[in-house]
């Protein structure tokens, strides 16, 4: 998927969540074993570093802190999360269709993560800052990955050649907070539900 950003690192990030160094992704391979299993919470650098193999000082070189190991480790997830959502959504005919199944399919995806919708359940208190006060670069990466698609649907089905990016930002900002707060006078847990509600509400916005 292309990108489009002035930002390096976030196009890094977006279109390629693997790092380049072995040992990097050996770290991150450790912590998102980690933390999967025993929550943030509960985990730290040194049990990182033992499921990973490293020394603890290893860990410290590549991240500094924990909360940056964290927020890598989110990342990675979002970047491959990126990878399954287009592969589910890519045989639709229109952005319109793309962004109803899309929006399914994001809810769904993160609410059955091993990490994500894991500790959205467990540790709320803890992840919320990765996805709002400390969440500029996760908000950001999501952004920046739709803003791309709208920008390409424009262009393919002859919509205005306006900047999608306010529109790409108050999708990802409806979906993040049906997320943090599932209760609602609309069951999101049952899918055509969902869809009619994107449908409804979400869709439209491509016009706007």
């Amino acid at each position: 998927m292309r990108t489009d950003t002035n930002d390096p690192e976030l196009a890094r990030v977006t279109a390629q969540p693997e790092p380049e160094d072995p040992t990097a992704r050996r770290i991150l391979d450790g912590a998102l074993e980690q933390f999967t299993l025993l929550g943030l919470r509960r985990s730290s650098v040194d049990d990182v570093a033992k499921r990973a193999g490293v020394s603890r000082v290893t860990v410290f070189r590549r991240f500094q802190t924990k909360d940056k190991l964290v927020e890598a480790t989110l990342l990675r997830e979002l970047g491959r999360f990126f990878q399954r959502l287009d592969s589910a959504v890519a045989a639709l005919p229109t952005m319109e269709e793309r962004v109803v199944e899309g929006f399914v399919v994001a809810l769904r995806h993160t609410r059955a993560h091993p990490l994500f919708g894991g500790l959205l359940r467990l540790e709320p208190e803890l992840v919320l800052p990765y996805l709002t006060v400390q969440g500029a670069f996760t908000l950001s990466a999501t952004v920046t990955y739709l803003t791309a698609h709208l920008r390409r649907a424009q262009q393919a089905e002859g919509r205005p050649d306006e900047d999608p990016q306010p529109v790409a930002e108050l999708m990802v900002r409806v979906a993040v907070s049906f997320l943090l707060n599932p209760a609602s006078c609309i069951e999101m847990d049952d899918e055509d539900q969902a869809r009619a509600f994107a449908r409804r509400y979400l869709a439209p916005l491509l016009d706007a």
